[in-house]
């Protein structure tokens, strides 16, 4: 089962990258932890394409509304005191909204997204089970571009996985994550 897990979240990402590949307008990579249980914690590493929206909105002072899809594809470890490490590989797909200045580069920008991930397995830790292979993950972050042509972006999250309690038990897991993006 684990395997087909897998096999599943990397033909979601990597299909979703191999669709129209010259359409990606970003590679994003991230890295973070959650404390799982009491001392426990998990690691994150994260790798994402994104595809920019064509559209804005709010557009008639010097701040506006945008967006992007982000396909993201994680590897999760957890190291538990009982029964050792456990990873999880994750995938997903998410629409995220970003309120930015109109300069782009050197201002910060807020934003929020929400998706749909597929996990290889339910269980960080012995202590922390997921619930489901499927899980919803939301997120917000602050975060400013630099660089010329503001190409690269730095930025702070807090992304949050749970099941929404379409199955129990739904304890949600919070990471705290450092994202570095290349726009193209």
């Amino acid at each position: 089962m684990k395997n087909k897990a897998v096999t599943m979240s990397c033909v979601l990402v990597f299909g979703a990258a191999s669709a129209d590949s010259y359409a990606v307008d970003g590679v994003a990579v991230s890295i973070g932890n959650a404390n799982v249980v009491r001392t426990n914690d998990a690691n994150t590493v994260r790798l994402g394409l994104t595809w920019n929206w064509q559209k804005k909105w709010l557009t008639g002072g010097d701040w506006h509304l945008g967006g992007y899809w982000e396909a993201s594809l994680g590897v999760w470890q957890g190291d538990s005191p009982r029964g050792g490490n456990r990873d999880i590989v994750d995938a997903g797909i998410a629409p995220v909204l970003r309120f930015e200045h109109r300069s782009v580069t050197g201002a910060p920008y807020f934003e929020g997204g929400l998706g749909v991930h597929l996990q290889s397995g339910r269980r960080v830790h012995v202590e922390k089970d997921m619930g489901s292979l499927y899980q919803f993950g939301s997120h917000i972050g602050v975060g400013f571009r630099f660089g010329a042509k503001g190409r690269y972006d730095l930025s702070y999250r807090i992304l949050h996985f749970s099941n929404a309690g379409i199955k129990r038990p739904n304890p949600g897991i919070d990471f705290q994550l450092i994202r570095l993006q290349y726009h193209f």
